[in-house]
């Protein structure tokens, strides 16, 4: 009778164990499962940076997300929302950050927080390869120029010809460079590495104009609350800088290290 009764209760022990075992792995997995996202968004339509092929998001944007996301230990969820009202739906807080090429101005830091640059470029004005009349900003006045709508391009081009003379591409830079090519506008003023990336990859024939507009720095745009977060980007772009990560992606998409500001 003893040594039934220590038979039951070593079974007793061994079930219980293997319950405990059960319940440990269960909690594993469902903390893996439950990983924090790191949701970014941006336009989708600013190729090589961000955009579509068969459907899915890809990019030099969605890659350093991704990047980034590993560093901090989050689940990466790239999304696109409109360009024209994307700070707000950070504000609203349908994402964590604005990764979408986005240029630091004084009037979005008063909305929004931003990361330190993760690239910098500048504005620059294009013009179709066979142009001879306009040589710099001063010969823009009465042109018809080609931007995309809420950039810093929209800004200058307004600056330097008449508002109505202004027309806005929602499809995006590439779109309106593919107009200036067949003359449906006089000029086009955008990101210096995406005009030149339209002439050695979309071998469009177009040409740079006179010297930047103005140095940009592109960085990532938190919620002003979320400080913790935007210290974390910072720390995990840091990190992928050191270990040789951003310059890989950087070479992918451009031929070089978009933080070499001299190209």
């Amino acid at each position: 009778m003893k040594k039934k009764t220590i038979v039951s209760l070593m079974s007793a022990i061994l079930m219980i164990s293997i319950v405990l075992a059960g319940c440990g792995s269960a909690k594993e997995t469902n903390t893996a499962e439950k990983q924090e996202e790191f949701v970014y968004a941006m336009s989708g339509l600013f190729k090589p940076f961000n955009y579509k092929e068969d459907g899915k998001l890809t990019g030099f944007d969605v890659e350093i997300g991704e990047a980034l996301a590993k560093k901090m230990a989050m689940k990466p969820k790239a999304i696109t929302f409109p360009f024209e009202t994307i700070i707000q739906g950070l504000r609203d807080k349908k994402f964590d950050a604005i990764l979408g090429s986005m240029t630091v101005t004084e009037e979005r830091q008063k909305a929004v927080d931003f990361t330190n640059p993760y690239y910098k470029s500048g504005s620059r004005i294009f013009v179709s390869a066979n142009n001879t009349e306009i040589k710099s900003k001063a010969d823009l006045k009465g042109k018809k120029i080609g931007v995309t709508p809420a950039t810093i391009y929209e800004k200058l081009a307004k600056e330097l010809t008449d508002q109505e003379k202004v027309m806005a591409y929602s499809q995006g830079d590439m779109t309106a460079l593919m107009d200036l090519a067949t003359g449906r506008v006089d000029a086009v003023i955008c990101d210096d590495i995406f005009g030149k990336v339209g002439i050695t990859q979309g071998d469009l024939k177009i040409k740079a104009v006179d010297e930047l507009l103005q140095v940009d720095n592109q960085a990532i745009a938190t919620n002003k609350e979320e400080k913790e977060l935007t210290n974390k980007i910072n720390k995990a772009l840091d990190e992928i800088i050191a270990d040789g990560t951003y310059e890989k992606i950087s070479k992918k998409w451009f031929g070089y290290n978009l933080m070499e500001t001299e190209k």
